[in-house]
């Protein structure tokens, strides 16, 4: 298979990673390892997965309610917290944000969903996961499953042995789950 690439852009920007208050280290890759993501499948390679803006951020609280009697609203907001995470620079990744990345990736033109209306399963990923994981690209930066009408994107990262440049912040939910704020670096310092 042939992917497309992409130089994930810009340099020096703040990913977001949404972490429980519990989690000692919220960039330890371990738990992705073992128990596997879309992007890496289980007992595999370290994964670190991230949102590109405080929108998909938000919409991955649903992702850890899932299951449960509860949602987002219900949430004790001392329990989620959300950091800022900084990555090496000149990252290149698989493409699965852009329609040429979405087709090389063998996808159907509406992924995240796939041609039923279903999100695609992590299952259906992993085979691309894998090619770019084997031609020593960094990551996957692809449309968020979680906000299914393609308008923002996730990067997943595979430190290969690298530490993240900088974590910034633990912002408790309550300061940033209803936050007017654009730009996620301001809630690191408000």
């Amino acid at each position: 298979m042939t992917l497309a690439t992409l130089e994930v852009r810009p340099n020096g920007h703040l990913w977001l990673r949404v972490c429980k208050s519990t989690w000692e280290d919220p960039v330890d890759t371990s738990f992705a390892r073992q128990s596997g993501g879309r992007w890496n499948p289980p007992e595999s390679w370290d994964a670190l997965y991230l949102s590109r803006d405080l929108a998909t951020a938000r919409s991955q609280l649903d992702l850890m309610v899932e299951g449960s009697f509860v949602t987002v609203n219900d949430l004790r907001t001392e329990l989620y917290q959300i950091v800022g995470v900084g990555l090496p620079n000149d990252q290149v990744a698989v493409d699965v944000v852009s329609a040429d990345g979405v087709a090389a990736a063998g996808f159907a033109s509406t992924y995240p969903l796939d041609g039923a209306g279903n999100i695609f399963r992590h299952e259906d990923c992993w085979p691309v996961a894998r090619d770019g994981f084997d031609a020593d690209l960094d990551g996957v930066e692809c449309r968020s499953a979680k906000t299914t009408n393609g308008s923002s994107s996730e990067f997943c990262w595979w430190p290969r042995g690298r530490t993240v440049t900088s974590v910034t912040g633990r912002v408790t939910l309550e300061h940033w789950i209803s936050s007017l704020v654009i730009d996620a670096a301001k809630i690191f310092t408000t």
